[in-house]
């Protein structure tokens, strides 16, 4: 396994703090027959820090809520609680026109980049938006930062006036990616930023973004299902099931001694080569994801948990609590 590493990394250089952060929707409610509705709690009393210049990955299956998560941080959606502390602002509560100027320190890099990029717009007018919208330097120094900018994600300047549909899917992700740089941000979310890619291609585009953070200094919240790729270019790495964090630590800790059965079932499902017949223990969940419409009480992972002891683990919310030094878990069973 390879663990990546930011030599910029400081504990005492906070970038993001997120403190009980939550994102809930109400569903229904506009009929006679379901007037109060129900309440989604996609994203469920999250906490964590990310630090300046370091990838800080979040995984877990399909519909736990890390996109939401991701997308609340940076304020596409509006937070039902909690605080978004951004390089000292907490920007949770701020209206869209005070978060207007603020905008230029976060960006994101979304998973699909055919339905990402414009159509209409060439690729020029596409990387060149955010500067025009944030009126930064003149016609001829926007067009000169855009070649800069397709430079840097391995493509030839001379693309400008190319259209989306002219490029390969791996091509694009390095436009969307190019967009994002413009404005120099602090933040970039990569959600799900290879997943559409192939396999080959999705090697490239990771080599790249850590390229792209030793040049610039960037910190990255790298969104993704997949742990293995999570891994590779991650510092550290948040477990979520069914909008919470499960699990938190170092990359070389999530790999090596997780501590939340979820955790330990996702590392099992990573293919690896056999080695003089010896195969790894495969654990295999029983079950999907439950609603968050109708989460299960207790412990939310205990009706899929191998482990699970009843009562307890059906009754009591296990706290999210510190087991080793920067290695968090919420298990009343954790190893």
């Amino acid at each position: 396994m390879t663990t990546h590493t930011t030599a910029n990394t400081a504990p005492d250089k906070i970038l993001l703090s997120v403190r009980g952060l939550k994102k809930h929707f109400k569903i229904g409610g506009s009929s006679l027959l379901d007037r109060k509705g129900r309440i989604l709690k996609a994203v469920d009393n999250v906490t964590f820090d990310v630090f300046q210049g370091e990838t800080f990955g979040l995984v877990g299956e399909s519909g736990c809520g890390k996109t939401t998560l991701g997308q609340t941080i940076i304020r596409l959606y509006d937070p039902t609680a909690g605080e978004i502390v951004l390089n000292g602002q907490n920007i949770a509560g701020l209206g869209e026109s005070a978060m207007r100027p603020l905008r230029r320190n976060m960006q994101m890099i979304f998973q699909d980049p055919a339905s990402s990029l414009d159509p209409r717009m060439t690729v020029g007018d596409i990387i060149g938006e955010p500067l025009d919208v944030f009126k930064i330097g003149s016609k001829a120094e926007q067009k000169e930062r855009v070649q800069d900018l397709l430079k840097v994600v391995g493509l030839n300047p001379f693309f400008v006036n190319r259209y989306p549909h002219e490029f390969s899917g791996g091509q694009r992700q390095r436009i969307g990616i190019a967009r994002a740089l413009a404005l120099n941000p602090k933040l970039i979310i990569c959600d799900e930023a290879v997943s559409a890619l192939d396999v080959s291609v999705q090697a490239q585009v990771l080599n790249l973004l850590r390229d792209l953070q030793a040049q610039f200094g960037l910190t990255y919240i790298f969104v993704a299902h997949n742990l293995s790729v999570v891994a590779h270019i991650s510092d550290r790495i948040g477990v979520m099931y069914l909008g919470r964090l499960v699990e938190m630590g170092t990359t070389t800790q999530i790999y090596d001694t997780p501590k939340h059965p979820y955790t330990q079932a996702l590392l099992s499902a990573i293919p690896i080569p056999s080695v003089g017949g010896k195969k790894r223990q495969r654990t295999i969940l029983q079950g999907d994801v439950p609603s968050p419409l109708n989460p299960p009480s207790g412990c939310p992972f205990h009706p899929r948990c191998p482990i699970a002891s009843l009562p307890k683990c059906a009754v009591d919310v296990p706290a999210f609590e510190q087991k080793a030094s920067g290695h968090w878990a919420a298990c009343h069973l954790a190893q």
